[in-house]
């Protein structure tokens, strides 16, 4: 490791990407873009998480990841959470801070997803050690958070964009029902032929 002078902005993008849709890379990409970040590590969670019982294999999750990210040098995809016990979200930050000690580290977050964070495991070690990067689902919810959050807004960044809900739950129904022009509109084509070649989400 080499000591730079000017410190990196790493995003890391936690999530089930069940499968990962077009929405996913559009939020990495922005956030890249807009110079809130200059990497994005997206970090898929493992199947031991134990709110969700219906996720395609580890593996599997991880190819449509790297096919719908291929072409971006910004994007990478982690095995981080690929264990054989659940892995908390402040766990995946500080393995990324010793990763990458001299850079800063930003959990992103939908703001939606912000009303659950004081269930997280360790959430104040989490918000007082790293920086929360919400994207917004509607300008009433962050308003919300600024009031919730008050005491932790220097860790708090608020993106200046909008994020478009596209369900996971509403591609899978899409794949059941070989609605095809859905599934374009929400899925990259690689992802599409991927899931459609391997028959996946068909039971």
């Amino acid at each position: 490791k080499y000591k730079r002078e000017v410190i990196m902005k790493i995003g890391i993008f936690g999530g089930s990407f069940n499968p990962p849709d077009k929405m996913h890379k559009a939020i990495a990409k922005e956030l890249i873009n807009k110079k809130y970040v200059d990497l994005v590590i997206i970090v898929p969670t493992g199947i031991k998480y134990h709110y969700k019982n219906n996720l395609l294999g580890n593996d599997i999750r991880y190819r449509l990841l790297k096919e719908m990210t291929k072409n971006e040098d910004n994007i990478l995809i982690s095995t981080y959470e690929f264990q054989e016990k659940e892995v908390y979200t402040y766990e995946t930050m500080e393995h990324y801070q010793k990763q990458y000690p001299d850079d800063e580290l930003y959990f992103i977050c939908g703001s939606d997803n912000m009303k659950y964070l004081k269930e997280w495991k360790e959430w104040e070690k989490l918000i007082e050690k790293y920086n929360l990067l919400v994207i917004p689902r509607n300008t009433k919810k962050v308003e919300e958070i600024k009031k919730e959050f008050a005491p932790y807004l220097e860790h708090i960044v608020i993106a200046n964009m909008e994020a478009n809900d596209i369900s996971s739950t509403i591609i899978r129904n899409a794949l059941k029902e070989n609605n095809n022009e859905l599934l374009k509109k929400y899925l990259d084509k690689e992802v599409l032929e991927d899931i459609v070649l391997n028959h996946l989400y068909q039971n």
